[in-house]
C-alpha cells in the first residue's frame, strides 16, 4: 500500500484526507481474478493478471498505479481475446485520486456517482462521507453492476446501487452535493446540475477526444448554471449514450478527395493541451495520431474525424523530407482545413494553456470559454 500511495502521487498533490481513504478501501477486494493490462505504449502487447495461476503478479498490479480493463465491446468478447473495445475497467489509481481531490466531499454530503464500475470508487466515496446511504452509484451495465454490489457488500460498503442510465441523475434522491463521473464525457447532462443543491461541485472527464483528455470541476450556482475550468488530465472511456460513430469508408468516388498540406501533422498533434481543448470546441472534431512505418519508411499519421458521422473525416500523413504531406479525406467536410485553422486561431491568442480555459453548463446549452464567461469559444 505505501508503494501505491507513493506511484499516486510522486508529487505531494493529493491530500492526505484522500489518501487515508484509500488506505482504508483495500483496492484488491473490487478487482476481478482475471484483468486486462493494456500496454503503457502502442508498440507493446496487451497481456493478463491471473489470480489463480500468478497470485504474485496479480497482486503487484492490483497495488500500482495501473488501469485493469475488466470488460470488453459490452461484456460480447472475452477477457483472453487481448483485443477489442475497452467498455469497463478499474481505473489507475492516481486517476481517481486526482479526481476525488478535485471534488473534495466533506462528511454528510449527499453524493451521486455515475458510474459504479467495479465499485471501489463507490467504497471510497462512503469511506468519505461517512454513513451508509449518503452514496447513490448508478451503474447502465446489469452484469458490471450486479458484480459491484457484490463486491461492496462483501467489504461492508452499502450505497445506494442502481442500474441504469446515468444521464439522468436520481431526483429521489437529490439534492446532491456533489457529483462524481467515472467516464468520459463530451456533453454534460444538466440533469446533474438540476438535481444539485447551490454550491455543490461536479467533477468529471471531459473527452472531446481531440488529442488530450480534461478533468472538469464545476460550481452549481443559485441561477442553476454550472460553471468551472479545466484542472488537469483526465481520460475515460465514453459513457454509452455519448459514444463515437467509428469513421466509415468513403461511399462512392465523389466522397474520396486528395489534398496536399504545408503543415506538419506533427505540430498539430503534437500541440499542448490547451491547443487541443481550443480545437476540440470550435470544430466538434476528434482525433488520433500514430507513429508508424511501412515499405518507404518513416511515418505520421493523424486521423481527424467528426463524432456525429461516420463519412466526414481525413488522414494527414507526414513523412520525412518532404516539403508538403498528402492528406486523404473522406465527405464533403474540409475537416483538415477546419483543424489548422482553428490551430492558428489558438496560436493568435497567446496560445493558451488548458488552466485559462472555462466550461459554463446551462439548461439550453454547454459553453466552453477563454479566461471568462464572457469570451466564448462556442
Amino acid at each position: 500500500m505505501d508503494r501505491l500511495i507513493a506511484e499516486l502521487d510522486p508529487h505531494g498533490e493529493v491530500r492526505d484526507f484522500v489518501k487515508q481513504a484509500i488506505r482504508a478501501v483495500p483496492r484488491h477486494l473490487f478487482i476481478p481474478r482475471v484483468g486486462l493490462i493494456s500496454p503503457r505504449d502502442k508498440t507493446g502487447k496487451a497481456f493478463l493478471i491471473d489470480r489463480s495461476t500468478d497470485p504474485n503478479t496479480w497482486l503487484d498490479t492490483v497495488y500500482s498505479d495501473t488501469s485493469i480493463v475488466t470488460q470488453l465491446d459490452d461484456g460480447a468478447t472475452a477477457l483472453s481475446k487481448l483485443d477489442g473495445d475497452y467498455t469497463s475497467s478499474a481505473s489507475a489509481p492516481s486517476t481517481v485520486a486526482d479526481l476525488l481531490d478535485l471534488l473534495d466531499p466533506d462528511p454528510g454530503h449527499r453524493v451521486l456517482e455515475i458510474g459504479t464500475g467495479t465499485g471501489w470508487t463507490a467504497a471510497l466515496l462512503v469511506q468519505l462521507v461517512g454513513g451508509q446511504g449518503g452514496v447513490t452509484s448508478i451503474e447502465v451495465d446489469t452484469e458490471i453492476a450486479e458484480q459491484a454490489a457484490k463486491n461492496l457488500s462483501d467489504a461492508g460498503f452499502h450505497p445506494n446501487l442502481i442500474v441504469g442510465d446515468g444521464t439522468k441523475g436520481r431526483p429521489e434522491h437529490a439534492p446532491f452535493d456533489r457529483v462524481h463521473v467515472t467516464c468520459g464525457i463530451r456533453t454534460v447532462p444538466y440533469a446533474w446540475v438540476e438535481q444539485c443543491r447551490p454550491g455543490a461541485k461536479i467533477v468529471l472527464p471531459y473527452c472531446p477526444n481531440f488529442g488530450a483528455n480534461h478533468s472538469v470541476r464545476l460550481m452549481v450556482m443559485p441561477d442553476g448554471t454550472a460553471v468551472g475550468r479545466f484542472p488537469g488530465f483526465a481520460s475515460y472511456m465514453p459513457i454509452r449514450s455519448q459514444r463515437y460513430i467509428p469513421d466509415q469508408p468513403a461511399r462512392g468516388p465523389e466522397d474520396k478527395h486528395w489534398v496536399t498540406t504545408r503543415i506538419d501533422p506533427r505540430t498539430i498533434a503534437c500541440a499542448p493541451a490547451g491547443a487541443d481543448l481550443a480545437i476540440s470546441t470550435i470544430t466538434g472534431l476528434s482525433s488520433n495520431s500514430m507513429k508508424d512505418a511501412d515499405e518507404d519508411g518513416e511515418l505520421f499519421r493523424m486521423w481527424v474525424s467528426d463524432p456525429a458521422t461516420a463519412y466526414s473525416w481525413a488522414v494527414a500523413e507526414w513523412r520525412p523530407g518532404k516539403e508538403e504531406y498528402s492528406v486523404y479525406q473522406v465527405g464533403d467536410r474540409p475537416v483538415w482545413d477546419e483543424v489548422v485553422d482553428a490551430y492558428f486561431r489558438w496560436v493568435s491568442w497567446g496560445e493558451p494553456g488548458r488552466e485559462r480555459f472555462g466550461m459554463t453548463v446551462t439548461q439550453e446549452r454547454q459553453q466552453i470559454w477563454l479566461d471568462s464567461p464572457e469570451h466564448l469559444l462556442s
